[in-house]
């Protein structure tokens, strides 16, 4: 059992937990992911390591309530625990494998929206601590939903949009994106994209304009998380790959994201609604 050591509300409908999962917190690495469970008879949800502490033995994660299995999740309080908590899973950001000196002369931009602000903080926090001080995008429909811009300000430099105008740049995170290189003579050879599927689409298509290589990060529908299951598979360059294995991050301008978001709105009319078990399902043991 995982036990929940600290919890609290970033926003309506989204919490941040940190539990206590000393053999993960150990092996983690930034853009990695874990699959937890609440119970034994709970669905596997995939959520992306936000921050980890191994000294503490605890991990991080930030959860948004969207169907059941997510609202039970942010349902549960301090001090009861996860039946399952797996990882890390998936491959480590490709900065980590930069020599330190390379990874010093990028210029490197993020853009998270959404709950994308949270696994983009333990990349943006790595590079501060090697010497690279990177500038980040934070996207959201209304000032009252940002998450984690204090802590991102303390590894970053924050620029902050709204859909709505309330705060920061009035507009998408793509405006932007071209504001910060067109009339504030920003550069960049390097960018990281987090967030929902849409946004990440047309945020890859404006590093496209410009030449800066991308890298997205694609926690699509998993099951298994070790790739024999193939439900998180995607099409990056003409070619079927595996999000839980081969990523979460892939090329930005090569991932097939009008097929990925097909496959992800195909469960969205079916929710899952009844919460009991299904007593003559043995898949749970």
């Amino acid at each position: 059992m995982f036990e929940i050591v600290s919890r609290r509300e970033l926003a309506p409908n989204i919490v941040e937990m940190k539990v206590l999962a000393p053999r993960v917190a150990e092996s983690a690495k930034p853009g990695q992911f874990i699959i937890v469970r609440t119970d034994r008879y709970g669905e596997r949800i995939p959520l992306t390591i936000c921050d980890y502490d191994p000294e503490a033995g605890t991990v991080t994660i930030v959860t948004q309530a969207i169907g059941l299995s997510s609202r039970k999740i942010i349902d549960m309080q301090e001090g009861e625990a996860f039946a399952d908590f797996a990882g890390p899973l998936g491959r480590p950001s490709d900065l980590l494998d930069l020599p330190e000196e390379e990874l010093k002369k990028k210029k490197i931009l993020f853009v998270a929206g959404g709950v994308g602000t949270a696994p983009v903080y333990p990349q943006v926090k790595w590079l501060k601590e090697h010497g690279v001080e990177a500038d980040v995008i934070i996207g959201a429909k209304t000032k009252d939903i940002f998450t984690y811009v204090d802590e991102m300000k303390t590894a970053g430099n924050v620029y902050l949009c709204t859909d709505d105008g309330s705060e920061g740049f009035h507009g998408m995170v793509t405006g932007l994106m071209k504001d910060l290189i067109d009339n504030q003579g920003k550069k960049y050879d390097h960018c990281v994209i987090i967030g929902p599927m849409i946004m990440m689409k047309f945020a890859a298509m404006t590093t496209k304009e410009y030449g800066i290589p991308t890298m997205v990060s694609l926690n699509a529908l998993m099951v298994d998380g070790t790739g024999m299951c193939g439900a998180c598979r995607v099409t990056v360059d003409g070619q079927t790959r595996f999000t839980c294995v081969e990523g979460p991050e892939f090329d930005g301008h090569k991932v097939d994201f009008d097929e990925a978001m097909r496959r992800q709105n195909m469960y969205r009319d079916n929710p899952k609604t009844n919460s009991e078990p299904n007593k003559d399902c043995k898949c749970n043991g």
